[in-house]
């Protein structure tokens, strides 16, 4: 959460910083400022609003002069989202300009301790707390002044920092928060998302936790929380990364929901070779996989309800029993994992921190850990023994839709590869699956087409003031991301249920009116499903039923019917997640809610 980036070189860098934290407002969109040093002196420039208005606010940049500047758009942790609270923000003896992502846990006693020492403190951030601390330690040497502040902190943390002394230097500092430098032709930045600065850079170098960089207009310097120089490696961007631009769609997120056929098409095409499941140069052969006695999955929000569909598919074909927790959860309590476990940890950034401390908890006790993520490089994926990318490409909206996608068919081809190497499957099976995968692009395209009918559907919809979603075995997982889909933007009270855990309980809050989303397309348990629709129905529900094509029986019962084309019953995720993206965009809209940026929410959750 909160976007970073920083510039020193030879042009303006005001255009470059405002045109950076655009492309990064999906991580924070509370207050957004800039400070850039010029002939002695700081300019700052903060607002409450939205990076267009800092755009407006700054003449688009022109208003603002300096070569070298730093940039944030926050997601507000400690203190309110107002004026004083936005970054960037200034040391008590105006040396220091800095911007900060992550939470300083030890924050209250260091600033009690600035205080006592006569400091005093403009806004409620641990964020000013850092800040005067360098300050505090400065005694004419920059780089000692932030080591000797760091090494203070607890929490998490990257920081971007200007030194009034040294008017061509910018430093920057990670601690299990990511950090990217980038270089360029015409000067060097810091950022937390390479799409920030990729019109600039083609070339990256991923900062480690407790590493800092020092940065010129033509240099780059790395050196170890202890001072001492280090060797980076320097990466080259991805061609993929592109620019966030809306193109034709009035939102990121329908953008990206049409945007699914192809993501799942690139990422089928990695890990498919001829009509089998192929993981290239994964270190695990059939012995190893023997091994393990169990797999857990970890993740949080959508990559957590990816993760319960790959249960239901990696326990049907592979026959080892699969977990999947909560990364929040898994992080504080005493695993039982060890040498035995094959830990999958699922997220979209690769820097989820949750997902990021339990990984690293799996790993300390001895378990495997594969890592489904889309950015390669990220902090996940280089904690993991292997990682598999999606090729979901970016995704800007906060709500989640081809991240989710491509996470699910890089499940659905680890069971299948798995179940291959391990022969608990039949061969004529899962390369009828693997078939069927690769038709999902189209799949897909088909369920999108149906997107005025659920248009229409979601214009009944968006006065109701709460929902139930049910289904169960895949309907079931389906229905926790539907339910999550349509919360995180149209602010409605929206619940999931394993349908046949209605009647211990749930079933009291229906009534005449209330609205009920039943799932129904694993038709294994379609009559059982439908017994629950008729248990509903008899209290007064309005239900909307998504079933396979040709499913006459669910259309006696239910009050509005989504069929969708019929795939094999191991991958309808894929198809029935769709209806419910539309269905969710389609009432945000029609309440007139912010889609791509809901309130109190952020793309990349980088903070507890």
């Amino acid at each position: 959460m909160c976007g970073i980036i920083g510039y020193t070189g030879n042009s303006k860098a005001a255009p470059i910083l405002l045109d950076g934290l655009e492309k990064l407002e999906y991580r924070g969109y509370d207050s957004a400022g800039i400070a850039l040093l010029e002939n002695g002196i700081f300019s700052v420039e903060k607002t409450t609003e939205r990076i267009a208005e800092l755009k407006a606010q700054t003449q688009y940049g022109r208003g603002v002069v300096g070569s070298i500047g730093i940039g944030h758009t926050r997601w507000a942790t400690h203190g309110a989202p107002c004026f004083e609270n936005a970054h960037p923000h200034l040391s008590y003896d105006q040396k220091f300009a800095l911007v900060h992502n992550g939470i300083i846990e030890n924050f209250a006693e260091l600033r009690q301790e600035l205080e006592d020492e006569g400091v005093e403190f403009v806004s409620e951030t641990d964020s000013e707390v850092v800040v005067n601390l360098i300050a505090k330690y400065y005694t004419g040497n920059f780089l000692e002044a932030v080591m000797s502040a760091v090494s203070r902190l607890r929490g998490s943390y990257s920081l971007g920092i200007l030194c009034y002394d040294e008017p061509e230097t910018l430093i920057a500092v990670k601690h299990f928060s990511p950090l990217i430098v980038g270089i360029g032709k015409n000067g060097n930045f810091i950022t937390s998302d390479t799409v920030s600065i990729s019109r600039h850079s083609d070339t990256a170098v991923y900062l480690e936790d407790g590493e800092i960089a020092v940065l010129s207009p033509k240099d780059a310097k790395f050196y170890s929380s202890d001072g001492r120089p280090i060797t980076k490696e320097y990466s080259n961007l991805s061609s993929e990364i592109g620019d966030a631009d809306k193109g034709e769609f009035e939102h990121f997120m329908m953008k990206e929901i049409y945007e699914q056929p192809e993501a799942v098409r690139k990422t089928t095409e990695v890990y498919i070779n001829g009509n089998r499941a192929f993981f290239q140069d994964i270190p695990l052969d059939t012995n190893k996989l023997k091994s393990f006695n169990r797999i857990k999955i970890i993740g949080c929000g959508s990559a957590y309800h990816a993760g319960v569909v790959g249960k239901y598919v990696i326990e049907e074909l592979v026959r080892i029993p699969v977990e999947v927790d909560l990364a929040s959860e898994f992080r504080y309590r005493n695993p039982l994992v060890d040498e035995k476990t094959l830990i999958i940890a699922i997220s979209q950034s690769g820097e989820t921190a949750d997902t990021l401390a339990a990984l690293k908890e799996a790993k300390r006790r001895g378990a495997y850990i594969l890592s489904v993520v889309n950015v390669e490089g990220s902090s996940i994926a280089k904690a993991s023994d292997f990682a598999l990318y999606t090729k979901a490409g970016p995704e800007i909206a906060v709500a989640t839709t081809k991240g989710y996608s491509t996470q699910l068919i890089v499940l659905y081809l680890f069971a299948v590869w798995a179940a291959d190497i391990l022969k608990t499957a039949d061969k004529d099976e899962l390369s009828l699956i693997t078939d069927n995968i690769i038709k999902l692009p189209n799949v897909i395209a088909e369920c999108i087409n149906q997107k005025d009918k659920i248009r229409d559907m979601a214009k009944r919809s968006c006065y109701i003031e709460s929902i139930f979603f049910m289904g169960r075995n895949i309907d079931y997982a389906v229905s926790l991301e539907a339910s999550l889909k349509l919360k995180e933007i149209s602010y409605i009270l929206s619940e999931a249920y394993a349908a046949g855990e209605l009647k211990h309980g749930t079933i009291s809050l229906i009534e005449h009116g209330t609205t009920v989303i039943a799932l129904s397309c694993y038709d294994r348990l379609r009559d059982k499903l439908i017994s629950n629709i008729k248990e509903v129905k008899a209290r007064g529900a309005f239900v909307i039923a998504c079933a396979n094509e040709g499913d006459a029986a669910i259309e006696k019962e239910a009050d509005e019917i989504i069929y969708l084309p019929k795939i094999h019953p191991l991958l309808h995720a894929s198809a029935e997640v769709i209806p419910f993206q539309l269905y969710a965009y389609y009432v945000a809209v029609f309440k007139d809610c912010d889609v791509d940026k809901p309130r109190n929410l952020a793309k990349s959750v980088t903070v507890e």
